[in-house]
């Protein structure tokens, strides 16, 4: 099998009930349809989880009233989906490969929707927990396998302006989501947040079916059982622990063994997968600068979009005393700015190289972050609204610079893997964030000596994010200049 995400075999696309697909792609258009088509259609996959993302966490005062419960403790609700999303994801690359993108990603939409219209129906907060769990396991799949069909039938040199295309959806959860999960909350109840993802899951099962070819490898690896145990009990100790820092639901001694299982875990997956051709997780792509750098240097930086809903929830809804309508009516500007830089970001990175768009865009994101921690609650809104819109923009600068230089220089056949240890680095970090987010909020509540969040006691936590995204830049420096350049034909003319 060839080597480069550009030569991809007419083999490799088995399109099994998708024959307009197949019709499509023999008559010469798989240009346009790898363009803009497939990579719209895999969007909408991701427009569920983002919409549900975001309008759960404006929604959580409003629903820690109707459970009974402290609104920091329904973070768990978040974390569980997080954690649930981590622990499955090894296992989504292989089904990938062994049945095909297509047949998993149809069926993960199904599954999500499922989970969601369970989640609206929860009595109370351990149902909501429980059906959390499925959903996150749901996603766990939807995510790594749109990426992986859109990594094999898009060259290297349109994969940037691909991603672009591929979150413009996606984007449109954080842009309606805040504003329509204040909505249903304010003027209906919390349950429509997720039977709003019915309709989408209906109208994205179709459009897959009828439209993206059913990629998969043609020589499979045995499933490494093993390798998946180790990593999801690792990677849920280590989640799980975080979840319970400095809380009083576990005593500290249960907290560090969480802590040392998962360690222990880790550790232990690292001995098996060494000299493992089969391992789930592919260590040896470490190796390679550009995925050490976008993986374990952007890990920091995927601190932020975990914590900012949540953090901004809590400020604005809790410190501010804002309903969730009105305080989604103002953070849905952030991701306005996202929105917008998804046009721009092919030409900046071409211009300038992924390098410097990192280090320079990083100081930037971290600068930008750092200035909602001076937010009170006579701030004028426009002013908020201002800075939330510069801070999206930048930040979707940065997520677009290290998603696409992941895959700047694997080879086909790790493409796979690669995607599955890209996505649990994501996901686990975002489930961190969530922790750290109500862990901090914790103790800058004790430290203050309140029983209570007030804005005062919310607005310094952005500082300590802010400040902890800075340690991405060590990955960045060590870059060469001219790494990723093929992804966005730079230096061509």
């Amino acid at each position: 099998m060839s080597t480069r995400a550009d030569e991809v075999l007419e083999t490799d696309v088995i399109d099994e009930g998708g024959a307009d697909a197949a019709a499509i792609l023999n008559e010469g258009h798989d240009a346009a349809v790898r363009g803009w088509l497939v990579p719209a259609i895999i969007g909408s996959a991701f427009l569920m989880q983002t919409l549900n993302a975001t309008s759960i966490n404006n929604a959580l005062p409003s629903m820690a009233r109707a459970f009974h419960v402290e609104p920091l403790r329904l973070n768990l609700a978040i974390t569980m989906y997080l954690l649930a999303s981590a622990v499955f994801l090894p296992i989504s690359g292989w089904m990938a490969d062994r049945f095909g993108a297509k047949r998993i990603l149809m069926l993960a939409m199904v599954l999500y929707a499922a989970s969601s219209a369970a989640c609206g129906f929860a009595h109370n907060m351990p149902q909501l927990v429980a059906f959390r769990l499925a959903q996150g396991c749901a996603g766990a799949m939807m995510g790594p396998v749109g990426r992986l069909v859109l990594l094999r039938t898009t060259p290297k040199s349109e994969l940037v302006g691909a991603m672009s295309v591929v979150t413009m959806p996606a984007l449109m959860g954080p842009v309606i989501g805040p504003v329509l999960g204040g909505a249903i909350v304010t003027f209906a109840t919390w349950p429509w947040i997720f039977f709003l993802n019915l309709p989408i899951a209906l109208v994205g099962v179709l459009l897959v079916h009828a439209f993206v070819p059913n990629v998969k490898e043609q020589a499979v690896s045995p499933i490494d059982w093993p390798g998946i145990f180790l990593t999801g009990f690792g990677l849920a100790g280590l989640i799980l622990g975080f979840e319970n820092l400095g809380r009083d639901v576990l005593p500290p001694l249960a907290v560090a063994g969480l802590f040392g299982g998962g360690l222990a875990c880790l550790g232990v997956y690292w001995l098996h997968a060494r000299n493992n051709p089969h391992a789930i997780l592919d260590l040896s792509i470490f190796r390679i600068p550009t995925f050490q750098a976008s993986v374990l240097g952007g890990a920091f930086f995927r601190l932020v979009p975990g914590a900012t809903p949540f953090l901004l929830a809590m400020l604005l809804q809790v410190g501010f005393g804002m309903s969730a309508f009105a305080a989604g009516l103002m953070t849905f500007i952030s991701a306005v700015g996202a929105l917008v830089m998804k046009t721009t970001a092919p030409p900046i990175l071409r211009r300038f190289g992924f390098r410097t768009v990192l280090i320079v865009n990083g100081l930037v994101c971290a600068a930008t972050y750092m200035v909602y921690a001076v937010f009170r609650i006579d701030t004028p809104h426009w002013l908020i609204m201002a800075a939330l819109a510069v801070g999206g923009f930048f930040r979707s600068l940065q997520f677009t610079s290290l998603n696409g230089m992941a895959y700047a220089d694997l080879g086909q056949d790790q493409m796979s893997r690669g995607t599955t240890t890209a996505s649990m680095a994501q996901q686990f970090m975002q489930s961190v964030s969530i922790g750290l987010a109500a862990t901090l909020l914790h103790f800058l509540m004790v430290s203050r000596g309140e029983s209570h969040l007030t804005g005062a006691t919310v607005a310094p936590a952005f500082a300590v994010f802010g400040a902890l995204t800075l340690i991405s830049l060590f990955w960045f420096f060590r870059l060469p200049a001219n790494a990723g350049d093929e992804m966005n034909n730079r230096g061509k003319p």
